[in-house]
């Protein structure tokens, strides 16, 4: 995947029943599938099944098993409920009859009321000022690690610019705080809400678990430690659009007992909270 479309195509499921979908798996990196791919796929089959036009306000999703690149997820709707101003959904996803994924979901109907919103941190470096992983790859390709250069040069149809680039030949204790802006690439304007939020739900796997490590970077990498993410929460407050670029604020409050918990903020470049996330992951040191 390289482009906006192609990955609207890759989030679009097959219908096999009213309330069963099939996707299938795209490699970014990992030798297991894109936690992000599963929770937007999902997202895509309970949407499919949503009719009466109300807007995903909020999803609970438990990764169970990692999941298989090779073989096509099959993706189980459950209706659980379509109240007076909410619908909840529940989302099964397997492989070869194994439960891999498990999803809570829920829509409201549009309503008027109170507003306001965290804002984001304005003193923080442009994109402009920035390089993209790709460039990042392009300038310093001979001064990188083999595997982070690799995993930097795979095809992404997202553009990220972190704003603090971690020097992969340093290895010191810092604050749990990182911030990226990202942007797509290609043509993403006129897109549905429901496109847009399985694509900022896609995006906001990425980068999220990286903060857990910086408060131990002396001793943890991801090469000597064992990772997972275990759940993936996330919470959508305003409609958007993928005309510029956006900024996801990172922290991780807590690392203990093998999880480290993580969580962040989607702001539009103009300051605009779009979403919040949440997500505990495995931090398990090998040996």
């Amino acid at each position: 995947m390289n482009l906006t479309q192609d990955l609207i195509e890759h989030l679009e499921l097959k219908q096999l029943d009213n309330t069963l979908f099939q996707g299938e798996n795209s490699m970014v990196g990992s030798p297991n599938v894109f936690g992000g791919q599963v929770l937007a796929q999902a997202l895509n089959a309970a949407y499919r099944t949503i009719t009466n036009n109300r807007i995903l306000n909020s999803m609970h999703g438990y990764f169970l098993e990692p999941g298989n690149l090779e073989l096509p997820i099959n993706y189980e709707v459950g209706i659980i409920r379509d109240g007076g101003s909410f619908s909840t959904r529940r989302v099964t996803a397997k492989q070869n009859g194994l439960t891999i994924f498990i999803l809570a979901c829920s829509y409201h109907k549009k309503e008027e009321g109170y507003d306001h919103h965290f804002k984001m941190n304005e003193a923080i470096k442009p994109p402009e000022e920035l390089l993209s992983w790709s460039e990042m790859s392009e300038k310093y390709g001979l001064l990188i690690p083999k595997r982070m250069k690799e995993f930097l040069d795979i095809p992404r149809p997202v553009d990220f610019k972190p704003v603090e680039p971690m020097n992969p030949n340093l290895s010191e204790d810092k604050s749990p705080y990182t911030d990226v802006w990202f942007k797509l690439k290609g043509d993403a304007i006129g897109l549905d809400l429901a496109s847009k939020q399985q694509i900022l739900t896609y995006i906001s796997d990425y980068y999220i678990l990286s903060v857990m490590f910086f408060p131990h970077a002396s001793k943890a990498h991801w090469g000597n430690t064992r990772t997972a993410s275990l759940d993936h929460s996330m919470w959508y407050f305003r409609d958007f659009e993928f005309d510029d670029w956006m900024l996801f604020s990172v922290d991780s409050p807590s690392t203990s007992g093998a999880r480290g918990f993580c969580r962040g903020n989607i702001f539009t470049r103009d300051g605009r909270l779009l979403a919040s996330v949440a997500q505990e992951g495995l931090m398990r040191p090998k040996g």
